[in-house]
């Protein structure tokens, strides 16, 4: 038998490859890529102790390859089948994410690694959203997107046939690997030539630009890919002097000495030129985005996070990014901004470890230690707890990348379904039907890690 490739090389050889192709594709993507290794490396050389954490929980390496990507799906049969391409690189579904009540005529689900061992080899994350028809104001419209979405094959026979045959087997061998990589690419590549005239595109784009998007062309396209930055303060300071136009505000939590969750900025999308059949024209969907992760929160702790934006959403919004970062940061000083706090107050995840062999612990193990005898050891150096990197996505500031990479004057979804009993477990059901099976839970998803973490630090320090 052939020596099966992991899911985890065979992502990483996917990622590798989106990348580069996205690179030769969209060259300020390069640029976004070499100011963000810089801010990266000027921020490690200035915070010694944020370099040590970082090499002693193995962050080094993944921030190096850290990359999400985000693409936009038509049909249910779509979705599924990337959830079965997604699987082959150990990527499984993540949470729900409704942008409708923001304005999108989207769902979403991330997909990505969901062990401890996977992610720290390598992180991929792709936002895949799929289209909401019934948002579709008009009939008409609707029915002709359908009809254009049910034409079309957005995955190659190789890949299809890669697909099953790693099903059947249980793995893909060296060569099988390869050919998937590079067949599964095509699904993600750019094409500058339409499936529609410029006529039925202008009024899919009238009733909103990611309908467009994602029903007049022969793939989905990726439309933007992230690296992960440690100071994007920084990177949106220093974007313009490469000739980068940001995003007018970063989305998410305010700058923190331990950063929350997700913070994102972007460039603009491109207006890139397209055929329609005969007659030219052009198209804004592809963009950069930067992103900052920091800690996972627990379900109080999103509840506090959420009631504190609620309270910078409600004032008077402002398009000026120092003043809407003022704003934040006075909302959350409510939130506690240091580690021992966060996970006393049990607001964060961690990850615990052994400390440094050298490191002996008077405290004894107990069989069946409280938060008390964890604290205990954590202060006498024996356990070690590092913040969870938050692995998923916000659905508001999605919804913000989102809607600052359309026109000004873009349309929104009808009304009806922003309104608040619409927003249902109905909307997940569905998604999860096209799916073909249910998304994994984050919050419950993270508890299972810190715990498995918290008994193996626990087990080996009883072995000392």
């Amino acid at each position: 038998m052939s020596q099966w490739i992991s899911p985890d090389q065979i992502r990483a050889r996917f990622a590798g490859a989106m990348s580069a192709m996205y690179r030769r594709e969209v060259p300020q993507y390069g640029a976004l890529i070499e100011l963000v290794e810089e801010v990266n490396r000027d921020t490690l050389a200035a915070d010694e102790a944020l370099a040590a954490g970082l090499a002693s929980a193995g962050g080094l390496h993944r921030l190096a390859v850290e990359r999400h990507g985000a693409i936009r799906v038509g049909t249910p049969d779509e979705l599924a089948m990337l959830r079965r391409l997604f699987a082959v690189m150990g990527m499984y579904p993540v949470g729900y994410y409704d942008l409708a009540p923001a304005g999108v005529p989207v769902h979403s689900t991330a997909f990505r690694p969901v062990a401890d061992d996977a992610l720290q080899k390598n992180p991929f994350r792709v936002f895949t959203s799929l289209l909401r028809p019934e948002l579709i104001a008009s009939d008409a419209l609707r029915q002709q997107a359908l009809a254009l979405l049910d034409a079309r094959d957005i995955f190659t026979p190789g890949v299809k046939t890669l697909i099953e045959r790693c099903e059947v087997r249980g793995g893909l061998d060296d060569a099988d690997a390869d050919a998937f990589v590079a067949e599964a690419l095509e699904t993600f590549r750019w094409h500058s030539d339409a499936t529609v005239d410029k006529p039925t595109y202008d009024a899919l784009s009238a009733e909103h630009p990611l309908i467009a998007d994602v029903v007049c062309f022969r793939g989905p396209h990726i439309n933007h890919l992230t690296p992960r930055t440690l100071d994007i303060d920084e990177v949106q300071r220093r974007m313009p002097e490469r000739g980068i136009t940001p995003k007018a505000l970063i989305e998410g939590p305010p700058p923190r000495r331990c950063p929350l969750l997700l913070r994102q900025t972007s460039f603009k999308a491109l207006n890139e030129p397209v055929r329609f059949g005969a007659a030219a024209g052009s198209h804004t969907a592809r963009f950069g985005e930067i992103e900052q992760r920091g800690a996972a929160l627990t379900a109080k702790g999103r509840a506090l996070y959420d009631r504190l934006l609620a309270e910078v959403k409600a004032q008077p919004q402002t398009s000026d990014n120092a003043t809407h970062q003022a704003r934040l940061t006075k909302a959350f000083a409510a939130f506690p901004d240091d580690e021992a706090a966060l996970r006393r107050q049990g607001l964060a995840f961690f990850h615990y470890r052994v400390a440094d062999a050298d490191r002996r612990s008077r405290q004894r193990p107990a069989e069946a230690p409280g938060e008390a005898h964890i604290e205990a050891l954590i202060a006498d150096g024996a356990l070690a707890a590092t913040p969870m990197v938050y692995e998923d996505f916000l659905p508001v500031s999605a919804a913000g990348i989102f809607q600052s990479n359309l026109s000004a004057d873009s349309p929104s979804v009808d009304e009806s379904a922003r309104r608040p009993g619409n927003h249902t477990r109905d909307s997940q059901t569905a998604f999860e039907a096209a799916l073909g099976r249910e998304v994994i839970d984050e919050i419950a998803l993270y508890a299972q890690r810190e715990r498995a973490s918290l008994e193996a630090a626990l087990e080996a320090l009883k072995a000392r």
